[in-house]
C-alpha cells in the first residue's frame, strides 16, 4: 500500500497545512490507524496516480461531494481548490454543471456552501 510520507506531502498539497496539523493533533487510539490508512491510501496511492492530474482530481471531488450532499468536505474542498487557484468562476461551473444532474436544490445549496467559504476567506 501507499507511502505514508508521500501521502502526507500531497494531503498537504490539496488540504493545506492548517486542515492537515488539525488532523494530526486530533490523533488517538481510536482514529489513528484510519488516519494512517487514509494518507497511505487515498492521498498517496489514488491521488498520485499519474493518469489523471489533481486539477481534475479536485473537479471530480467536488463533484462527487456536491452530489452526495457532503457538505463538509465540499467545504473543505472549495477552500483547498481557490487556494490551489481555482476561481469563483470555476466553482461556479462546478455547480451549474452538477445542478443538472442533482437537482437544483442541490445546486441552490451548494451555491449558499461556497458562499459561506468565499465569506471566511474574504474573497
Amino acid at each position: 500500500m501507499g507511502d505514508y510520507d508521500k501521502g502526507l506531502a500531497t494531503r498537504r498539497k490539496i488540504l493545506g497545512d492548517a486542515w492537515v496539523d488539525r488532523s494530526l493533533q486530533n490523533l488517538n487510539d481510536f482514529n489513528s490507524e484510519f488516519q494512517n490508512f487514509i494518507t497511505r491510501y487515498v492521498w498517496d496511492e489514488v491521488w498520485n496516480r499519474p493518469a489523471i492530474d489533481h486539477k481534475t482530481r479536485r473537479y471530480m471531488v467536488l463533484s462527487t461531494m456536491m452530489a452526495l450532499g457532503r457538505w463538509e468536505e465540499w467545504r473543505l474542498h472549495v477552500g483547498a481548490a481557490i487556494r490551489a487557484g481555482f476561481t469563483k468562476d470555476d466553482i461556479k461551473e462546478i455547480i451549474i454543471q452538477q445542478a443538472v444532474y442533482c437537482g437544483v436544490a442541490t445546486g441552490n445549496h451548494a451555491t449558499a456552501e461556497a458562499q459561506r467559504v468565499f465569506d471566511e476567506m474574504k474573497i
